[in-house]
């Protein structure tokens, strides 16, 4: 009797020491996995937070993800002449519904398009025109133009795999083009997207950093982008979105401009842009 008690005993220690060790074991982090906007709680090899004079720029990469959204531009044909006027664009998009809401935990913390994905269609790294139908005309001037097209979420957030992109040389007008290209489509170019326009109320915020590249990766020690925003330099080694906290009121300046290991600028004629955005409270 006494055996068997002591049996009994020895086997409950074990499962209650058993449980205590489960209980105890660290917890998958939600948040790392998720890729949340946290420096210290996102993926290994994710750039941190950076701050200047209150400025604050934070990555993220947990925005829903359309890995098989696909995007072709079937007019205008690449390097062809088109008459003056507005011109027409027509767009073939797979896997990816524009006019839907994007979701996910950034759609409500920034600027957050009412009608849902779009297009964003650049033309000279001018600011973007955003369109909602695979179909419009849009009025350019005569003359040799670069254009960049590229799917956007609905706040605005590029897609950035090779299908969701189309970037080419169109000519508007009689005029027969002389010289070089306005850029080389082969070669490293940035381009600016946001932030664009005025920021208000709540989307005041968080105001998103995001451009676009091509033909080139960012890394520490290689290629980057150099970011001035109100004077204060960051440098960026990773192509991602940032979010940018503790903007001051009223117009603020960004300059973008893609540098090669050495901190040169590379060639090209929109490898340095800059822009104002205004924030009101």
């Amino acid at each position: 009797m006494k055996r068997s008690t002591w049996l009994l005993c020895s086997t409950t220690l074990t499962l209650a020491l058993l449980a205590s060790c489960e209980t105890s074991r660290p917890a998958t982090d939600v948040s790392s996995s998720a890729g949340g906007t946290n420096a210290t709680s996102a993926p290994s090899g994710n750039a941190e937070s950076m701050e200047s004079n209150g400025i604050r720029l934070t990555p993220f990469t947990d925005s829903p993800r359309f890995p098989e959204a696909q995007m072709q531009l079937r007019a205008p044909m690449a390097n062809s002449t088109v008459p003056s006027g507005e011109v027409p664009f027509s767009y073939q998009i797979t896997n990816f519904q524009l006019t839907k809401m994007s979701g996910g935990p950034h759609m409500a913390q920034m600027a957050n398009s009412a009608k849902g994905q779009h297009i964003h269609n650049i033309v000279d790294n001018e600011p973007y025109t955003a369109h909602y139908e695979t179909s419009f005309r849009k009025p350019l001037a005569d003359g040799q133009h670069a254009v960049l097209s590229f799917l956007s979420r609905s706040y605005h957030e590029s897609l950035k795999h090779r299908g969701a992109y189309d970037l080419r040389i169109i000519n508007v007008g009689s005029a027969t083009p002389t010289g070089a290209p306005i850029i080389d489509v082969n070669a490293p170019n940035l381009f600016y997207s946001r932030p664009k326009d005025t920021y208000a109320g709540a989307d005041a915020r968080r105001v998103m950093l995001d451009f676009y590249l091509v033909n080139t990766t960012l890394e520490p020690g290689g290629n980057r982008v150099r970011a001035t925003i109100n004077g204060n330099e960051f440098m960026i080694d990773r192509w991602v979105p940032y979010q940018m906290e503790g903007l001051p009121a009223g117009e603020n300046t960004v300059k973008l401009e893609l540098i090669n290991g050495s901190g040169n600028l590379l060639p090209g004629a929109f490898n340095s842009v800059t822009r104002t955005f205004t924030v009101t409270p």
